[in-house]
């Protein structure tokens, strides 16, 4: 049955947890007759949360190297953290999901959802349109798209996160990307939110 599938895509989301910044999901769109090329330049399956920075920003310039040779599209889709508050997270990860969805899939011009095999992290799902998904415990350290997808989405929402590191310097985006850590924490009583945090996710600290 797999191999009517034309195209495989790999999805993964982070920034679910952060008290600032956008949530991100990735997606790495492959197709089959480079499959095996795919594998060849990535023969290691690796989370993205368990490789250093500079490994995921190695691993990203290989993957956009990759796509300019037409091996796969890559897409990342973020959603705001002020409509995180406004519809939840869930509703605001299906959306960024569903973005990334059409992002690579008008890069690669595929016009149906039956011809992609999506497989996607942990507890993801996508739209009802795409009848072959694959919800995969720990797929990202399981599947090869997946892992690619988890890399894309961590290294640019990273990236996002240092840009904002230095436009409100004083709370230091950049060394915690918007977790809550003890700096962050601090930082938010000393100076309150800026508007790029989750004022749902800080009831318990700060009025919004």
């Amino acid at each position: 049955m797999k191999k009517r599938f034309v195209y495989t895509v790999g999805i993964d989301e982070v920034g679910r947890g952060p008290l600032a910044g956008p949530v991100a999901v990735g997606a790495v769109l492959i197709d089959k007759k480079h499959q095996k090329q795919v594998a060849r330049l990535f023969p290691v399956v690796k989370d993205s949360k368990k490789l250093s920075h500079k490994k995921r920003v190695e691993w990203l310039a290989k993957i956009k190297g990759a796509e300019e040779k037409g091996f796969l599209v890559s897409a990342v889709a973020f959603v705001s953290s002020s409509e995180i508050d406004r519809a939840g997270l869930s509703k605001a990860i299906r959306k960024a999901l569903q973005r990334a969805l059409v992002g690579v899939r008008g890069k690669m011009k595929v016009n149906s959802p039956d011809s992609v095999l999506v497989l996607l992290d942990g507890g993801l799902y996508a739209p009802e349109r795409y009848k072959n998904q694959k919800t995969i415990i720990k797929g990202d350290e399981k599947e090869l798209s997946i892992a690619l997808a988890s890399i894309v989405a961590k290294v640019t929402r990273d990236a996002l996160m240092v840009k904002l590191g230095k436009k409100f310097p004083q709370y230091g985006f950049e060394k915690h990307k918007g977790y809550g850590t003890h700096l962050h924490y601090n930082m938010i009583k000393k100076h309150g939110l800026t508007p790029h945090h989750r004022k749902s996710f800080l009831k318990h600290l700060v009025r919004a």
